[in-house]
């Protein structure tokens, strides 16, 4: 028998281990092989044969030096054989191995002496004891057997004690499911029929995937625990440690749950169900081995956590082949074990190495290392195969995917090459969608995956969650997306077993879409709740969690978005498969109900299946509006999406169906509800197949005749299927039956009456009361069951019946025809009211939870006691007063069930305007009591019945606001769950409809007047505009594109019909005649169906609301309120009664004294109700508490601070720094996430402040322990005050926002505390912003980079998510910033590509300017989406914005792992793939802009061209300004003067073309832009060799030609961007004015360009030229000055202090060049005064934008700018007028005018003064303008650096080498200003050296030269400084920095010079000749010249030391040097 030598090895480790317990280091590797590896030997003795004798003879030769090494060690161990000496422990640590020291036993001569000592008095460890005389105590002993006394164990520190604490919980939770395991779920009996086989197949297939996730799980976290618990205990992540067996606990009880489940549904062909229970059982044994193992405070060796890890991985497999999802086979696992030992065998062989080399090793520390590196490989080695046999279980085969062996495949690629190209196309493209249902299919499967993780981690975390509200959230997402889950399993499962069904593809790609929302959802309440979880372990895994459903939803929706683009539009027809499929399944369920087979499935109930019906209908027949409008439209995209939304619907309703009739007990009311909903099948079916054909024609007539007529067979079997339902029948009778009663109110004459008066009136007054009760008991009994409402309605049929033959009796009292028909109308109002109201009664039943259904049917009740009151009031005869105060009693009785149970909204109204309405009606109130009284005293009975009504009108409008009020405290209350306002309110529309209808009935109702007729057209104009509104307000906020659509269409059917009734109406009011109204009344009917049809499609429950739930404390809040309103209504009722009675006996003293009492009564009550009100204001006490809160944490961080100051701050060792850090990062985002929240809240939501400043409140207590725990596990002290200062300050900006939103208070009336509210938010987002900032630098800095990934991944997620905002601009202004962004992105991919080779330490902060760059970018991107035409085109700008951010995290993540292991070059391999695929997808980005405006996107290209262009010629005027722009060729100007005219003139076309193409297309647009932009390049080049050819010599002229063409392209610039901004707009549009206006501009400056051109070589008029042009310059600039637009930045009142210096001296010039009109002076003024007005508008406008700068000083600022502007344009036009007729008369005024400047100077001045208060500082200060001079100097030299950075020398011939003196150092004038100056001066040479340099006429050493002299200048200036200003003074600080600007900018220029240098000495090869005579030759000469040189450079030397000599003798004694 032969075995591998690792198991000998192993053998032998194991029995070296055994003798030797001080070498634990190779204890790690006898896990190399289970027990079961050594066959029937491992208890007994075997032999071997191995050919690798030698290896293994030197193996143990080399252990048994090491075991005899060990004996002899005489100082660890005593004399051999002396077994009995003391063995001493000399260090203790937990998992180290002892050092062990002998205690020698002594031998001597025997000693005598005493044994009695002192005696020492201790207390006793337990207090005092006891003693007796003369008799022995008990003996005291401990016997401890099996573990070291805890006195010798060191104590368990916190973390230790906190895995404690979860181990002991996960340890109960694996037992209770070990007994859960013990037996199957019960299941109820299920049926044969279709749907039930379906039901089991679908639920075996959801509880494989779940246990096959949570397995998956189980066996990562046994993964995780063997690999954190192998290092040191000591550097024991524990709290890794503890998520990690709180994510195996959690998933194995979840994993119980679906085994019971699978066990009782299990066939005999997969396993029995006993089996799989036994598997689970075995499994949740290991998990308990492992964790008893892993407890801090075992003993167990770390074999014994191997062993029970592998025994977890065992026992996975096994269980995932019970119930046949054992995807890895056998070979896969057999060849990773054989690898696994491969390693193992080369590990040991590694240490047999090492253990060679430590021997030969003489340097200890050397030794000591290459034993612990073997020991490290060793554990490693371990770890990985342990990890290996847990995991192999669960990890998938990779060849399934791709196998080129395949035969089958490469012969189908074989055919499919063989022919056409078209065969070719179509295998390619079905090979492509079949790899993209494959990716779809995997990211399915892991969002499902992880999705069932984040439950299980949600449950475990309930509770230790502190926030109730946010745990509530949570486990609703949780019930979300736990509905969704079945969905995506199914259509994994369908797609998988039927690959090329296109149906099941679709189902797949459907169900994945829709999981992405409620999967979003349930990640970001996830993230809310991690904060307030306290338990450490279950908060990391929760975290953990919702970062991997973040991260598969991203691929998800990746995934589905390709492949719905792959699978086509063939949604129409899988639609009408699964319609089909439904009715085969009814038919089914039919059958089984026949022989009375059919069960309801587990879960069914008959009052949920009617439910669900009921709402399901609703859903069927807005989804069936949505396909007929699309179909008319013939859309086949979105008639295919609204065909797939109906099949989805009727889903539902089947399965709905299928429950109600296998729930009921009659068979009869079973079969025709399957009838029923079969015939909603087969209608669906045959609408869908219309909708197709009608498709293929749209515009024809008979198709969508034939397609309306389908829809109402539909919607007629539709309705049937819900009357089908328990007690809808009953309603229905009732309806018939008031509807059969009410045509007697048909007939043209009434009997006569045969009663008398008295006898009709008593029975209509009996019957009136039986009818409102009746309707109370209808209200009431919606709430109860269906029973219920069938008696109901059947007596409110019969007492209607009864009511209105008494009503037909009345009618015939009538004395008039008039009087008749009136008694008629009443009763037919009533009628319909009564209709009205048990319609609503039907509704309700039908679907409980349907927005506003109760306050419909309260009103309706409402409405029927109104028009029953009417009649009465009309009918009877009673006493004055009386009918009054019984119309007043029936309204108050109906208003009473509003404050039964108010947990809806029953008005529109907010809290504050309940409080104003209560104040408002109880005065009102309060009066018609007093008139009550007075009047029922006097007997003014009319005016009595009068005020009886206006107190019940108060009384009603008290109890709506009061009731309104209850339900806002209510939903208010945080521990409410707050409602979400859907897409539409269907209040509005539910009102809106009803209004319409009844305007509608009194326009063709034949009595109705002309005044009746006007206010009915008025009531509908004002509703169906109110509805086009709100549909084009959905419209514009849906992200379903058909729903978009649809509200649109509908929007323009109610316009349409409106204004085609209107059109009538205005003709019955010229003619009331028959035919008119005839007309009237045809013109309604398309209004009321377009209306109806609008409320039919906005009641689908994806556009509402979603109702608040108010909890217990929510309604104990209310009860004060409602305790109030309703004894105000008691006694209010008793009052009225009481007065009744005293009108009809005024004489009655006791009734007066009992109305007095309730008068009294009522007005406490509604002091009560007004104090209650004001004291439950929602969010009040929630602020305080709030505020109290964050007081507490504020002083806690402060405490921190002063611990931190002192050192004294504990470090917290019960977790790491990195759960610190993501904790502090968590809870920081979402404190951020709060604040728009709470800030709209607290301006007008009062419901919603509660919730929010609670939730907030809540997170500032993980706040402070995070940031503390942070701060004390740093180092650097710098950095912990840094991170609690900005604490402090998050905490401090909130607690001003608490203040801030408590006073707002949620009015939007208070519209004064509005700007206080936005001030503190935007305080708080920029204290979030900055702790972000650092937490993500410094978690940057070592690596960490997945709060970046994460917030990528969150603002990819926003992309498609929930309603966009409103969009604020065109796409142009989006598409501007997407590329804007994306660039940034691109750089920033370039720049990590260098930094990764040559710092990859700047990753960090690389990659963290990525994230926030493509934050911005998704947010632009998303609108810029939303904006673009047409829709296809935002769909792609979002899908490739997502594709960017994958490729971003996928960059950031590779720059994380390249900063932990920076030398890896395979990982910076992968970072540079990574950036360029980066670049890529921004390519694909702009290109995706590009097509949505292509002419845009090429003016933005065209603009940031032209900017470019603008700095080069700035850079150029430096140049030239210094005298040093020459030629290159003896050429003259005119060589290029015709170059530049016709170059203008080409840009003048462009101009022409660009303004043209505004108006018209992209592509023309597009072309105009790149031809301009093109032209401007040339124009620039050409005008640039012409200002060359002037000459040096004259550099005034230079400039001013240089500014001429600036000026054109400025105007250029200007130019493209109102073109931008005006393309595609109207003809009206502002934009096209001001498009009109740069064109002007643009057409001027070209003109004055040639102009310049024309005149620069005329001396005698180019001054006036350049006057010319600098005065519509500065004109150009005003007008920009004085425009509303904000600068990008602000500058400091001392800049624009500084800036009007230059305005001074410009103005001097103006004056003396005005008298001495010379050409050259002109000139020169001009330059100046175009330079110096710029700079002083735009350091004015950019001083006076400043934040702290107030309103008025800002206009100030302004008007004074533009009054020194017009002032000194006013002196240059004077100046030009003196030029063309110089005369004395006309200089004169040139003082005035330069005193006017002055003044308006002088005024900006002070105005500066004011913007900064104490801090202006005088720019005539020395020190000012030494800061300044070296501000410009280090700008100065920064541009020539970069200049001479872009540009590479020319190579010139070498004569010889350059002086380094040759620059001219000039010479040092006198005092410090002179010395600032000094510096401008070198820096002017410097300028000129690096032109030069840059052109080839200067040598480098010249370059450096200058730049040292810049800098030797620049210290002497500060030196000077020094001597007499205030080292201490901020002036003398920023003197400091700008110096130290100028020697960095001076550095740079030299390195840039040395490095040209380097490359041109590289670039100069030298020719070695080969000959020796030649060679010898060569390098004398080279030794000439050295030598030549070096006395060259001697010389030089001498020379610069004797300038320096006589330098000092000029130099002012500050300057000079202590010579001492």
């Amino acid at each position: 028998m032969c075995f591998p030598i690792s198991l000998i090895l192993v053998i032998l480790i194991h029995l070296m281990f055994i003798y030797l317990n001080s070498f634990p280091r190779v204890n790690c590797l006898l896990y190399l092989f289970s027990p079961q590896d050594f066959g029937e030997y491992q208890e007994s003795y075997y032999s071997v044969q191995t050919t690798e004798g030698e290896q293994i003879s030197q193996l143990i030769a080399g252990y048994i030096d090491i075991i005899l090494k060990k004996k002899q060690s005489k100082d660890r161990f005593g004399l051999e054989g002396d077994e009995e000496s003391t063995m001493l422990e000399e260090s203790v640590s937990p998992k180290k191995s002892t050092i062990l020291q002998q205690q020698f036993n002594r031998t001597g001569k025997v000693e005598h002496g005493s044994v009695a000592l002192p005696a020492v008095m201790r207390s006793g460890s337990s207090g005092p004891e006891t003693f007796n005389i003369g008799s022995m105590p008990s003996p005291q002993q401990q016997v401890m057997i099996g573990q070291m006394h805890r006195g010798h164990m060191p104590p368990l520190t916190s973390a230790q004690q906190a895995l404690m604490g979860t181990i002991n919980t996960s340890m109960h939770a694996v037992q209770q499911a070990q007994s859960d395991l013990n037996e199957v779920d019960n299941l109820p009996p299920l049926g044969q029929d279709m749907a039930s086989r379906v039901w089991v197949q679908n639920k075996v297939d959801e509880s494989k995937h779940e246990i096959h996730s949570q397995v998956d799980a189980i066996t990562a976290g046994t993964a995780s625990v063997v690999n954190l618990t192998a290092g040191d205990p000591v550097d024991t992540d524990y709290t890794a440690v503890g998520c990690a067996i709180t994510t195996i606990s959690s998933n194995l009880t979840e994993m119980s749950k679906g085994v019971k489940l699978l066990a009782a549904l299990m066939d005999d062909e997969v396993g029995s169900g006993e089996d799989l229970l036994k598997a689970a059982r075995t499994l949740a044994g290991a998990v308990s081995d492992l964790l008893k193992a892993v407890q801090p405070t075992s003993e167990e060796p770390r074999q014994t956590v191997l062993t029970a890890a592998g025994s977890i991985g065992q026992a996975s497999g096994e269980l995932l082949r019970q119930i046949g999802e054992n995807e890895t086979d056998e070979r896969f696992q057999d060849v990773l074990m054989s690898l696994a030992k491969a390693v193992a065998n080369a590990a040991a062989m590694l240490v047999l190495k090492a253990k060679n080399v430590a021997q030969v090793a003489e340097d200890m520390v050397l030794q000591n290392r290459v034993i612990a590196a073997a020991t490290q490989c060793a554990l490693s080695t371990s770890q990985l195969v342990a990890c290996a046999k847990v995991v192999s279980p669960t990890i998938s085969s990779p060849g399934a995917a791709a196998n080129p062996e395949n035969e089958d495949q490469q012969q189908r690629l074989r055919e499919a090459a063989e022919g056409l190209r078209v065969a070719t196309n179509a295998a390619a493209q079905n090979a492509i969608k079949k790899k993209i249902v494959n990716r779809l299919e995997f990211a399915a499967k892991q969002a499902a995956a992880a999705a069932t993780q984040t439950i299980a981690a949600s449950q475990n975390a309930a509770v230790s969650n502190k926030n109730t509200v946010a745990h509530q959230q949570l486990v609703q997402s949780c019930k979300n997306v736990a509905d969704h889950i079945p969905q995506l399993v199914q259509g994994v499962r369908g797609s998988q077993a039927q690959a090329e069904d296109l149906s099941a593809q679709l189902a797949l790609i459907n169900s994945s879409q829709n999981f992405l929302q409620p999967g979003s959802k349930m990640v970001a309440s996830a993230k809310a709740a991690v904060p307030t979880v306290s338990d450490q372990a279950a908060a990391m895994q929760l975290s953990q969690c919702a970062k991997n459903l973040a991260t598969s939803l991203a691929e998800l929706r990746t995934a589905s978005q390709k492949a719905h683009e792959a699978c086509g539009p063939m949604e129409i027809d899988s639609a009408l498969n699964t319609v089909q499929t439904l009715r085969n399944e009814l038919q089914d369920a039919k059958m089984a109900a026949v022989d009375g087979q059919l069960k309801p499935l587990p879960g069914e109930t008959l009052e949920k299946c009617a439910q669900d019906l009921g709402s399901t209908s609703k859903a069927v027949g807005s989804s069936m509006a949505q396909l007929l409008t699309c179909a008319a439209q013939g859309n086949e995209h979105y008639t295919g999406v609204a065909a797939r939304e109906t099949a989805q619907a009727l889903k539902t309703l089947a399965q709905a169906a299928r429950g109600v009739s296998a729930s009921t007990t009659d068979p009869m009311a079973a079969h025709a509800m399957l009838d029923s909903a079969r015939d909603v099948m087969e209608g669906s079916a045959m609408l869908i197949q219309e909708a197709k054909q009608a498709l293929v024609a749209p515009g024809d007539a008979e198709s969508q005749q034939r397609l309306a007529q389908v829809a109402k067979a539909v919607s007629h079997s539709l309705n049937n299927c819900v009357n089908c339902l328990p007690g809808q029948k009953d309603v229905d009778v009732a309806l018939k039956s008031i509807g059969e009663s009410s045509k007697k109110l048909l007939v043209d004459s009434l009997p006569p009456s045969s009663k008398s008066f008295q006898e009709a009136q008593s029975e209509l007054n009996q019957a009136a009361a039986d009818l409102n009760q009746s309707a109370g008991e209808v209200v009431h009994a919606t709430r109860g069951q269906s029973g219920e409402l069938a008696a109901a309605s059947g007596k409110f049929s019969d007492d209607f019946d009864e009511f209105l033959d008494a009503g037909i009796e009345m009618a015939g009292q009538a004395q008039t025809k008039e009087d008749q028909i009136q008694v008629i109308g009443n009763l037919k109002n009533i009628s319909m009211a009564s209709s009205k109201l048990l319609l609503a009664a039907k509704s309700l039943s039908v679907d409980p939870g349907a927005p506003n259904a109760k306050n419909l049917l309260a009103a309706a009740a409402r409405a029927v006691t109104e028009s029953i009151n009417q009649l009465i009031t009309l009918c009877t005869q009673q006493a004055p007063g009386q009918k009054e105060c019984d119309n007043a009693l029936r309204e108050l009785e109906t208003v009473k069930g509003m404050l039964d149970n108010p947990n809806e909204p029953v008005s529109d109204l907010s809290y504050f305007d309940c409080i104003e309405g209560v104040m408002e009606n109880s005065k009102v109130l309060g009066e018609s009591m007093a008139g009550i009284s007075q009047n029922a005293k006097t007997g003014d009975l009319l005016v009595f019945g009068e005020c009886v009504g206006v107190a019940s009108k108060a009384l009603c409008g008290l109890t709506e606001a009061a009731a309104q009020a209850a339900y806002l405290v209510g939903i208010s209350d945080p521990n409410s769950q707050a409602g979400h306002q859907g897409l539409v309110d269907p209040i509005q529309f539910a009102r809106a409809n009803q209004a319409i209808q009844m305007a509608c009935q009194n326009l063709v109702d034949p009595a109705s007047s002309p005044s009746q007729v006007l206010s009915a057209a008025t009531i509908v104009a004002k509703h169906t505009s109110a509805l086009c509104n709100a549909c084009r307000i959905a419209s514009s906020k849906t992200a379903n594109p058909v729903a978009k659509r649809h509200f649109v269409q509908s929007a323009k059917e109610v316009a349409n019909s409106t204004a085609n009734l209107v059109k009538t109406i205005k003709a019955l009011d010229g003619d009331f005649s028959d035919d008119n109204r005839n007309k009237c009344r045809i013109a309604t009917a398309p209004l009321i169906e377009a209306v109806e049809n609008l409320t039919a499609f906005a009641s689908n429950p994806e556009f509402v609301s979603i109702p608040a739930q108010i909890s217990m404390e929510g309604s104990r809040a209310q009860e004060p309120i409602l305790i109030s309103a309703k004894t105000m209504l008691e006694s209010s009722a008793l009052l009225i009664k009481t007065a009744r009675s005293l009108a009809i006996n005024p004489k009655d003293p006791p009734t007066w004294s009992v109305l007095a009492g309730h008068s009294h009564t009522v007005s406490d009550s509604i002091k009560s109700l007004i104090t209650s009100i004001r004291d439950k204001a929602p969010g009040q006490r929630e602020c305080d508490y709030s505020i109290d809160g964050i007081n507490r944490c504020i002083r806690d961080i402060e405490q921190a601070s002063l611990a931190a100051v002192s050192q004294n701050l504990a470090t917290r060792d019960d977790i790491s720094v990195e759960a610190l850090q993501e904790q502090l990062t968590s809870v920081v985002q979402e404190i951020g996430h709060l604040i728009d929240p709470i800030a709209t809240a607290a301006r007008g939501e009062a419901a919603q402040l509660g919730h929010k400043v609670t939730q907030l409140a809540s997170y500032f207590e993980p706040l402070i322990l995070a940031a503390v725990g942070v701060a004390s596990k740093m180092l650097d002290h710098q950095q912990q005050m840094t991170v609690l200062d900005q604490t402090k300050t998050l905490a401090e900006s909130a607690l001003q926002m608490l203040y801030a939103a408590k006073e707002g208070g949620g009015n939007p009336k208070a519209s004064h505390t509005h700007d206080a509210i936005t001030e503190a938010a935007q305080l708080m987002k920029e204290a979030v912003d900055d702790i972000m900032v650092t937490l993500n630098e410094a978690a940057s800095e070592v690596g960490m980079v997945g709060g970046m990934v994460d917030a990528i991944a969150e603002a990819m997620s926003k992309l498609d998510e929930g309603t966009p905002p409103d969009p604020k601009g065109t796409f142009v202004d989006y598409q501007t910033t997407v590329v804007k962004y994306s660039k940034a992105i691109a750089v920033t991919a370039q720049e990590m590509m260098t930094k990764s080779v040559t710092n990859p330490e700047e990753l960090g902060g690389l990659a963290s300017q990525m994230t926030n760059d493509y934050g911005h970018l998704a947010l632009q991107g998303r609108m810029a989406a939303v904006t673009a035409e047409p829709e296809e085109i935002g769909f792609q700008i979002r899908t490739r914005v997502q594709d960017l951010g994958h490729g971003c995290i996928f960059l950031v993540q590779k720059a994380g792992a390249l900063q932990i292991c920076p030398t890896d070059s395979y990982t910076k391999r992968e970072l540079i793939e990574c950036a360029r695929a980066v670049t890529e997808k921004v390519s694909l980005v702009l290109s995706a802009l590009q097509a949505g405006n292509k002419g845009t996107q090429a003016c933005i290209t065209a603009a940031s061209a032209v900017s470019g262009i603008i700095a080069d010629l700035d850079t150029t005027i430096m140049f030239a300004t210094a005298g040093t722009l020459n030629a290159e060729n003896n050429e003259s100007f005119a060589d290029h003067r015709e170059n530049i005219l016709k170059t203008a003139k080409a840009l003048v076309e462009d101009t022409k073309l660009l303004v043209s193409g505004a108006a018209s297309s992209q592509d023309k647009l597009a072309q105009a832009a790149q031809s301009s932009a093109a032209t401007i390049t040339q124009l620039a080049e050409v005008v640039k060799l012409g200002a060359a050819s002037l000459g040096s010599d004259d550099p005034e002229t230079q400039v001013v030609l240089i500014n001429a063409i600036k000026d054109v392209a400025k105007a250029l610039s200007d130019l493209i961007g109102a073109t931008k901004g005006a393309a595609s707009k109207p003809a009206d549009d502002p934009s096209m004015y001001q498009l009109k206006g740069a064109a002007k501009v643009m057409v001027t400056n070209v003109t004055s360009l040639l102009k310049t051109v024309k005149a620069v070589e005329d001396e005698a008029t180019r001054g006036t030229r350049a006057l010319e042009a600098t005065i519509e310059c500065i004109k150009q600039e005003l007008t920009v000055f004085q425009s509303k637009e904000i600068p990008e930045k602000t500058s400091s009142p001392e800049e624009s202090i500084r800036m009007t210096k230059g305005i001074t001296m410009a103005t001097a010039k103006a004056v003396a060049a005005g008298n001495s009109c010379r050409q050259e002076d002109v000139i020169a003024t001009a330059n100046l005064s175009r330079k110096a007005v710029a700079d002083m508008l735009t350091a004015c406008k950019q001083a006076s934008y400043h934040p702290d700068v107030s309103e008025d000083v800002r206009a100030r600022a302004l008007q004074f700018g533009t009054e020194c502007t017009l002032g000194y344009l006013d002196l240059l036009e004077h100046v030009l007028l003196i030029l063309q007729k110089p005369t004395p008369e006309l200089k004169h005024p040139l003082a005035a005018f330069s005193k006017r400047v002055a003044g308006a100077v002088t005024e900006l001045i002070q105005t500066a003064e004011a913007m900064k208060g104490t801090e202006w500082v005088d720019p005539e200060d020395p020190t000012v303008i030494a800061e300044t001079e070296l501000l410009g100097a280090a700008a100065s030299i920064e541009a020539a650096a970069k200049k001479l950075e872009q540009l590479k020398p020319r190579a010139k011939p070498k004569v010889g080498a350059i002086p380094a003196n040759a620059a001219d150092d000039g010479q040092w004038s006198q005092g410090l200003i002179s010395a600032a100056r000094m510096v401008a001066a070198a820096t002017s040479n410097l300028c000129e050296a690096a032109n030069a340099s840059v052109q080839g006429h200067a040598s480098e050493e010249k370059l450096i030269s200058s730049a040292k002299q810049v800098a030797a200048s620049t210290a002497q200036l500060l030196v000077a400084c020094k001597v007499k200003a205030d080292q201490d003074s901020e002036a003398m600080r920023r003197l400091q920095a700008a110096g130290n600007a100028v020697k960095r900018a001076s550095d740079n220029l030299v390195r840039a010079a040395q490095k040209a240098a380097f490359r041109k000495a590289d670039d100069d090869d030298v020719v070695v000749k080969t000959k020796f005579v030649g060679g010898i030759a060569q390098i004398i000469a080279a030794q000439e010249e050295m030598l030549k040189k070096e006395r060259e450079l001697e010389e030089a030397r001498k020379k610069l030391a004797q300038i320096r000599q006589q330098q000092y003798k000029f130099l002012p004694t500050e300057l000079r040097e202590d010579e001492g």
